[in-house]
Order: C-alpha cells, then structure tokens, then sequence
C-alpha cells in the first residue's frame, strides 16, 4: 500500500526531482541561446528555427556549435579564398 512517503521518481523527493528539472532545464536554456546566438550572427534562418522549435536538452545546440557551425565557416573560408586567388591571377 502507498503511504505518499514521496519518493518519486528516481528515488528522489518532490525537492530532488525539482531540483534536477530545474538544472536540465538552465543546461538546455544555455545551450540554447548560445547556438541560437551563433546562428543569428551568422544568418543561418533554417538552423535557427530548427534549434528554436526542437527541445532537444541541449545536444543539437551542443552539436552545432562544436561541428555544423564550424563546417560552415570552412567552407564559408575555402569559398572566399578561391575568390581571392581568382582575382590576382
């Protein structure tokens, strides 16, 4: 029989569990306005509404900032130096 001793979830408290939704939710929210930033500045709309709309805690932000956002500046580089090159020659 359930005495309403609350545990809860994982083992933890009403308080615990509070308490570990509330971190989840700051890690998402950084991770978030920090990739949402880099898009913006960057003028990439897809990703930025991808990222807006998706809750993924954090690990499509994570991935953007680390390995798409850098994919696109290479190649943002290699266009333009080839652009320069073609203009000494």
């Amino acid at each position: 029989m359930y005495t309403g001793t609350g545990i809860g979830l994982l083992g933890l408290g009403a308080a615990g569990f509070m308490t570990v939704i509330l971190a989840i939710g700051l890690w998402s929210v950084v991770w978030k306005g920090w990739a949402l930033w880099i898009a913006a500045r960057k003028g990439e709309k897809v990703w930025f509404i991808i990222m807006l709309v998706l809750n993924t805690v954090g690990i499509l932000e994570i991935l953007y900032i680390f390995i798409f956002s850098k994919r696109e500046s290479l190649n943002t580089k290699v266009g333009q130096d080839n652009q320069t090159e073609g203009s000494f020659s």
